[in-house]
């Protein structure tokens, strides 16, 4: 990764982007997570292999607590146990665990039981800002499925949501699962018809970004601005376009303009060491 990129990646503005397990499964009882017997297959990836590699490495103390709350399921009103398992189990593996995928596993299972929008499109969103940094093909899939199924049980509570659609072309257009051309279609159908849109606007500027297309791109970028003047994601994208086009005075003058938007020290440091090297 360029510097560029590294400073745009650094506020997590690049835009990112899972094998639907159903509701139905039985989370707890028996053990789940068992040793696989074969090496990850693109189409095979489950939950339980993720959860038995998440495991490895972690010191007993943590594997049995983990161990204890998957099997806590008790009589009685077994749905809101469930759903206090799984956010327990969600913190648990992020604060203590400090993993990513079973995190946003249990955070997605909570989510499906709970059927509510915010908590759909919230999970959803998980899996899709994690796509990016993903490299491994088979868990790219798998994450962009679960996105791709979050964001469609939205959109049947709420047909009408913008920002779950563009989720869900997000998905399409960087999550292999489809072709991108039709994550795209349904991007530009809500900017089309809603130009203020700034989720629409952000992530066809970035696809542009990642297609070559950098005029187009500019343009989207600056129709954020003018919405959102103090938008300090669109104002470094743009002036990293710009960087790549080879305009370095825009370059530099949008990095300058970057400066009193950002609230990250350690970023501020890297985009003046940029206009640093690109002043030369």
């Amino acid at each position: 990764m360029n510097k560029p990129q590294w400073i745009t990646a650094g506020i997590g503005v690049v835009l990112v982007i899972g094998l639907y397990a159903a509701t139905e499964k039985q989370v707890f009882g028996p053990p789940k997570v068992k040793k696989p017997e074969t090496q990850h297959a693109e189409a095979g990836l489950s939950i339980d292999s993720i959860l038995y590699d998440s495991k490895k490495g972690l010191p007993p103390n943590q594997t049995t607590r983990l161990d204890l709350l998957e099997h806590s399921i008790t009589r009685g009103d077994v749905r809101n146990q469930q759903l206090q398992v799984f956010h327990q189990l969600a913190h648990y593996w992020a604060d203590t665990a400090g993993k990513f995928y079973p995190y946003a596993w249990y955070t997605a299972e909570s989510a499906r039981l709970e059927n509510s929008e915010k908590s759909l499109t919230f999970a959803a969103r998980l899996f899709l800002d994690n796509l990016a940094s993903e490299e491994r093909p088979a868990y790219k899939q798998w994450a962009a499925l679960q996105a791709k199924d979050l964001f469609e049980r939205s959109l049947k509570l709420n047909p009408n949501s913008d920002s779950s659609k563009v989720g869900l072309g997000a998905v399409y257009l960087y999550g292999g699962i489809a072709m991108p051309m039709q994550g795209i279609g349904m991007i530009r159908e809500v900017a089309d018809r809603d130009s203020t849109n700034i989720y629409a606007q952000m992530t066809l500027g970035q696809a542009s970004v990642a297609s070559g297309q950098l005029e187009k791109a500019v343009d989207r970028f600056k129709t954020v601005i003018r919405l959102e003047p103090d938008n300090a994601e669109a104002v470094l994208l743009l002036a990293e376009t710009y960087e790549q086009m080879g305009d370095k005075t825009s370059a530099i003058g949008w990095y300058k303009k970057s400066l009193s938007l950002i609230k990250i020290p350690e970023l501020k440091k890297e985009v003046e060491a940029r206009i640093a090297e690109l002043s030369k």
